[in-house]
């Protein structure tokens, strides 16, 4: 059982509160959606839980360690954030086992799969910079559930994909919350939102404007 509780947390940046005195719990098995417009905080909160900036006040702990303090990062976890970056020159797979190769949690079967999985060929030897927006967007994907990491975080996962490629990260979600992790969830479709989460936190300029769970959603 993986646990994340965020306490008051919030984060200046250049005089600018771009999170502002957030509180939330998170478990395992959960899917979160956070929603709110662009600016809202959606993914500098994603941030923080990575542990990629630190917060100005408050803390974000994790199985009751505090990060920043006790941990660098979590110690599980799989992010597609904004942008993913990968070698040029290099294939989807090769891109994958040179990450893989940090950690060597995942191996060549598992990444193999996981390329299936999002609808990658894993044979497949075109180089990354001549993958189709859709293909960057699978193989981020692919790099953020590949170590079957505790804590998935997906930030705008189904931006430049199409109708099947939209089904297939619906699919993943779900499959990732039966797995036991602990799932958060950004993206610009309400209803797709909606439709998958468990509980959704709705952000407004930095504030945790609204809560809602099950069906209140």
């Amino acid at each position: 059982m993986t646990e994340i509780a965020i306490q008051n947390l919030s984060k200046t940046i250049k005089s600018n509160a771009v999170i502002q005195d957030i509180s939330m719990n998170l478990k395992s098995g959960v899917i979160y959606g956070f929603k709110g417009i662009n600016g809202s905080g959606k993914t500098m909160l994603m941030r923080l839980i990575c542990g990629l900036i630190r917060p100005t006040e408050g803390e974000i702990r994790i199985n009751g360690k505090t990060l920043g303090k006790d941990l660098s990062f979590p110690e599980s976890i799989g992010v597609f954030l904004e942008n993913p970056a990968f070698l040029d020159s290099y294939s989807g797979f090769q891109n994958l086992k040179i990450l893989a190769s940090i950690k060597s949690v995942a191996t060549d079967e598992d990444i193999r799969a996981t390329l299936s999985r999002v609808g990658l060929s894993p044979n497949d030897k075109k180089k990354y910079r001549k993958y189709s927006l859709g293909m960057k967007q699978r193989l981020g994907i692919a790099a953020a559930i590949m170590e079957k990491p505790d804590i998935v975080i997906l930030d705008e996962p189904t931006n430049s994909l199409d109708a099947d490629g939209v089904m297939l990260v619906k699919q993943i979600v779900q499959e990732e919350k039966v797995r036991g992790a602990l799932v958060i969830l950004s993206c610009h479709d309400g209803a797709l939102l909606e439709g998958l989460s468990d509980e959704i936190f709705l952000l407004e300029s930095g504030h945790l404007a609204e809560h809602t769970v099950g069906d209140e959603i």
